[in-house]
């Protein structure tokens, strides 16, 4: 019988911001408990509150630099309800769907092929100097290449629509300040076959990692969740950019449909815990115990109906024979709706590329002054909730953000946890291999740490082991 041991990952590498996982093992080295924490907290909740409603769609994009676009876009559908526009111009709308696609596209690549791949290509338990951008581009050239101009091709777009790459000014209360120039559109439009040939081809990877790999895929991770995203109104199809909000459990009965999302709030309750500053969702009639709920890629493949784009839907009907119809459980299953959603935003940009509306010159639109706005989105990661009040000097007096990461907070933590009792029980050494295990469920999920908890960071490895007195028993630490 040994001791009681702590494990310590801190901080969790290739994700976007700060966080560590514990993992408690027992005397039998039996895992009790594994959790991941967010440690660190910069609070944009408060003090947004002050600022001047028109600062807002740019000044929140600071929470973020891998989604600026998501924050700004969400701000300004806010701040459309407050300034009196239920409805955009044709041209607005489409700048900023154009605007949004582009971020969801390069956010997409940048995690599959950056983060991701180095675990699925070389595999979970590969060294970890071999896990890295660096590898896969020297063993797969042409695939890095491809990762490089993907991600270029979205951001770019970003640029053209938003003013800039990271933290653009596009998008403005009412409406949107540019349209896109037609050589601008030109240029677009002679790589845009490449771009969906490319993504056809990622969708492929990702498809068949998941299928040559069953039986890994159906036990890590994966476990039954209640599911929920914004769908278009009426029928029920995938929109990334507005909608109603509609819920699923685990077996792909309706919780709710076609809920105003500015009605979240009548629906959904967050909860908080002592370890971590990241709140835990859940919806209000189900309880903590069972409401709560996953979002992002592979949930909007659960909840949409269909896909609106004839080769992301032919790819989402081939997902779905998978479970017979039914909602994927699989956390990497989200890798493979990540791809099918890169494909779908690129015959997006195709379709409103070759739409005349975005020269169009009916930018803003204004109507009768409200005093509080919602604004939800489909962020990469997931659902994107901000909530603001405005007084008569039209400075914000209060402010709600319920970001993607924060919503998944509870399926991550039950990742963690069933990888951590399935990869690392009963070992008297644990690797840093084992570890990594827990990483890449965490990884799945393409968590912002920084959207949640709001920092920023160099993430060195550091995984620390003590026993049940407190003492430090071994270290390993890694740069990455």
């Amino acid at each position: 019988m040994g001791e009681p041991r702590l494990i310590e990952i801190s901080p969790v590498t290739r994700v976007e911001g700060h966080g560590k996982v514990t993992i408690h093992l027992n005397s039998e080295n039996e895992v009790d408990e594994a959790r991941l924490h967010i440690v660190e907290f910069r609070g944009f909740e408060r003090f947004i509150r002050g600022r001047l409603m028109w600062e807002v769609p740019v000044i929140v994009q600071r929470l973020c630099g891998i989604c600026p676009v998501s924050h700004h876009l969400a701000a300004a559908k806010a701040m459309d309800m407050i300034v009196g526009v239920d409805q955009l111009t044709p041209t607005a709308e489409k700048m900023r769907r154009l605007m949004h696609y582009g971020q969801v596209m390069q956010s997409h690549v940048l995690h599959f092929f950056h983060l991701a791949a180095p675990d699925l290509l070389f595999g979970f338990g590969a060294p970890a100097e071999k896990r890295n951008i660096f590898e896969v581009i020297r063993e797969q050239p042409e695939l890095g290449k491809r990762a490089v101009l993907m991600r270029k091709y979205g951001q770019e777009i970003i640029e053209a629509t938003a003013g800039k790459k990271i933290h653009g000014t596009g998008a403005i209360p009412g409406g949107i300040n540019r349209s896109l120039p037609i050589e601008r559109r030109d240029h677009f439009l002679s790589t845009i076959d490449e771009m969906l040939e490319w993504a056809q081809d990622a969708v492929k990877l990702a498809r068949d990692y998941t299928l040559e790999h069953e039986d890994l895929v159906a036990e890590f991770g994966s476990f039954p969740s209640n599911y929920m995203s914004l769908v278009r109104e009426g029928d029920g199809a995938l929109d990334l950019y507005h909608g109603n909000l509609r819920a699923l459990n685990s077996t792909g009965d309706e919780i709710f449909d076609q809920l105003p999302y500015t009605q979240y709030h009548e629906r959904l309750i967050e909860d908080v815990r002592s370890w971590s500053y990241m709140k835990f969702p859940f919806i209000k009639e189900l309880g903590p115990e069972v409401g709560w709920y996953r979002v992002g890629p592979l949930a909007r493949m659960n909840t949409a109906s269909f896909i609106d784009t004839p080769i992301a839907n032919a790819s989402l009907d081939e997902l779905k024979t998978v479970t017979d119809g039914r909602p994927n459980n699989s956390t990497l299953a989200n890798h493979w709706a990540r791809m099918i959603e890169v494909v779908h935003c690129v015959e997006k940009i195709r379709e409103l590329l070759n739409d005349p509306d975005l020269q169009g010159d009916d930018l803003v639109v204004t109507g009768d002054r409200r005093g509080e706005g919602i604004g939800v989105i489909e962020a990469p990661r997931g659902n994107l909730i901000h909530h603001y009040q405005v007084d008569e000097n039209d400075q914000v007096t209060y402010c709600n953000l319920i970001v993607s990461t924060t919503h998944n907070n509870e399926g991550m933590n039950r990742a963690v946890k069933d990888v951590a009792v399935k990869h690392l029980s009963g070992h008297d050494q644990i690797t840093e291999g084992m570890l990594n295990h827990v990483e890449v469920a965490i990884r799945a999920y393409d968590p912002c740490l920084s959207c949640a908890t709001h920092a920023l960071g160099q993430m060195p490895l550091q995984v620390e082991l003590f026993n049940a007195d407190g003492q430090l028993v071994d270290s390993k630490a890694q740069s990455v």
